[in-house]
């Protein structure tokens, strides 16, 4: 198969799919230009900040894209180019981006709260405390899984010892970016700079720090960055989102497009051959390809972390409803636009089915290749690779950001519903709900998962981040009954969706039981798999049954839906 057919093939579905079926979604919904929107109505300068379509644009993406756009289809590659490319187009049009959308959707019309409150309102308290609870755990397995990519992205050292130059610069050119994005957001707060002002600085910030990276790589090992990741997540988790989540994410959406952008024209002027097989079997090392291709392509055509994103800190910056459809759906298809790359590179790189020597990693993968691609501009591969690397780990640090957050409020929501009855909490639940203290309780689980490897959380993470895209349609979904809006849409995805994770998770589960059986079982390992998969399999179908109840049962009218459905 011709790499450049492929592209262009995605390219024009998912075109296609936004300004068809997008755009129907908006008029089935309705999108309204002039309501105030819970950022401009609760503005506080922490979490509710009216901010430009481009820098919402720019937090939402690089928030949701992270590395999962790249390892999943490259892992499910396994399974043969046809299986991949088509989830990834159907998935991404006609689910990932229709949560993603109706999660914003509903959020901005509940005046900017989350799923879980959603949730609460229209299931039930019980239903909100048990979907927070399987938020945190999923945040844990996201903090996990990229606190790891990160470390070894930046690990300075190879297994004999030796510095790893692209490595040394992409830590440098990141740790950079942390401090001037800081600067860059106290500049936007008392200068704020509109359009081409704002956009020329960023760039300008964002090749300085490239630059550098390039001349001064620092070195370090992946054990130590571990503990350096998790006390950025802390950071992020208790700074106010114009001082560095919103600026780094601003700065990092340049060089996420330049990536994208460059890797798109690499394909177009080289036109490679993806030197993969259509189609090898439906059982590949032991993985079956229902349910494991759609778990592992996971972000590349949905993913249950952009529903917590769309309506935990998105929705609370959005100035004007009709920036919902190219932020939302619009950001899912240009996800799944870099998950067809990624596919494509891990084709073109491998011969005779094997890949180069020395390239293991899906990372490195995507980088020699985006390197390959663009060998027509005769730049330096060192330096091409530098550049991918650091993208790469941009995209896992921005993810970083927004879950580190997302944790600390799905612990202080947990805990709200004292305050929110007119009681005083108590001592201890004072000091949980300390955003210092939610955020480091979150950091220190996933310190311990993030030691096992990010290849033994794969498989959980995935299942788990899709079952996450289930459980928030199927609040959509009761959200879209009782506010009396067309909400038939979200069905056959949320239905698909659990079916294909309840039987992934299952199978998670039934594999440790089988090891720990077996004799194969490692303690440390397999048993915060089994036991995050057992917690979350539990969780999983509770609230699934909870939600198909209320979205079937005959429409109820109480004081509390009546008081939502006028808020909406």
């Amino acid at each position: 198969m011709n790499g450049l057919v492929m592209l262009l093939i995605a390219a024009v579905a998912l075109l296609t799919g936004y300004v068809t079926y997008g755009r129907f979604l908006a008029r089935k919904w309705g999108i309204d230009p002039n309501s105030t929107t819970p950022a401009k109505e609760f503005e506080d300068g922490q979490d509710y900040v009216p901010s430009p379509p481009s820098v919402v644009f720019g937090h939402h993406f690089t928030s949701i894209t992270g590395a999962g756009p790249i390892n999943g289809p490259i892992i499910a590659a396994m399974f043969g180019w046809v299986p991949v490319l088509l989830w990834i187009l159907l998935g991404s049009i006609f689910m990932g981006a229709v949560m993603d959308f109706a999660s914003m959707y509903a959020s901005i019309r509940s005046k900017g709260k989350s799923i879980g409150y959603i949730i609460e309102v229209y299931i039930g308290r019980t239903g909100k405390k048990l979907f927070l609870i399987f938020v945190w755990l999923f945040s844990i397995l996201v903090l996990a899984a990229f606190t790891d990519i990160v470390a070894n992205t930046f690990n300075g050292f190879s297994a004999d010892g030796s510095p790893i130059a692209a490595n040394g610069g992409a830590a440098t050119t990141s740790i950079m970016f942390i401090g001037v994005a800081v600067l860059f957001g106290f500049y936007m707060k008392s200068r704020k700079p509109k359009g081409l002002e704002g956009s020329l600085i960023a760039i300008g910030l964002l090749v300085a720090c490239i630059a550098i990276g390039l001349q001064f790589p620092v070195f370090i090992a992946r054990d130590m960055w571990i503990y350096i990741v998790l006390a950025y997540a802390i950071l992020a988790s208790v700074t106010p989102v114009w001082a560095l989540l919103v600026p780094r994410d601003f700065i990092n959406t340049f060089l996420l497009i330049a990536i994208i952008a460059s890797a798109f024209l690499g394909i177009i002027f080289t036109a490679p051959v993806v030197n993969l097989p259509a189609f090898t079997a439906f059982t590949v090392r032991g993985s079956h390809l229902f349910p494991m291709l759609f778990v592992t392509v996971a972000c590349g055509a949905i993913s249950g972390f952009h529903s917590l994103i769309a309506s935990g800190t998105v929705s609370k910056q959005v100035s004007n409803e009709r920036h919902m459809l190219p932020v939302a759906y619009g950001g899912m298809l240009l996800e799944a636009l870099l998950a067809v790359i990624a596919l494509i590179t891990v084709g073109a790189i491998t011969i005779n089915g094997q890949l180069p020597q020395g390239i293991t990693t899906p990372i490195q993968i995507f980088a020699h290749g985006v390197a390959g691609f663009l060998g027509y501009l005769r730049l330096p591969t060192h330096v091409v690779f530098t550049v991918m690397t650091l993208g790469i780990s941009a995209f896992a640090l921005t993810t970083l950001d927004s879950v580190s957050r997302i944790a600390r409020m799905t612990i202080q929501e947990f805990f709200a519903d004292a305050q929110n009855d007119g009681k005083e909490p108590s001592a201890l639940v004072k000091f949980i709900t300390n955003k210092y203290v939610a955020t480091l309780l979150t950091c220190i689980l996933s310190y311990g998962l993030a030691k096992v490897g990010y290849q033994n959380i794969w498989p959980l993470f995935g299942s788990t981040n899709q079952l996450t895209g289930a459980l928030s349609l199927v609040a959509c979904s009761v959200f879209m009954k009782k506010t009396k809006r067309q909400g038939v849409m979200l069905w056959i995805p949320m239905g698909a969706l659990l079916i294909i994770t309840l039987t992934a998770l299952s199978m998670v589960v039934y594999g440790n039981i089988n090891l720990l059986v077996s004799g194969g079982f490692v303690l440390e390992k397999h048993l915060l798999q089994l036991l995050f998969g057992i917690l979350l399999l539990a969780l999983g179908v509770i609230l699934a049954v909870q939600g198909i109840k209320k979205l079937t049962e005959k429409t109820e009218t109480t004081a509390k839906t009546e008081a939502a459905e006028q808020a909406a």
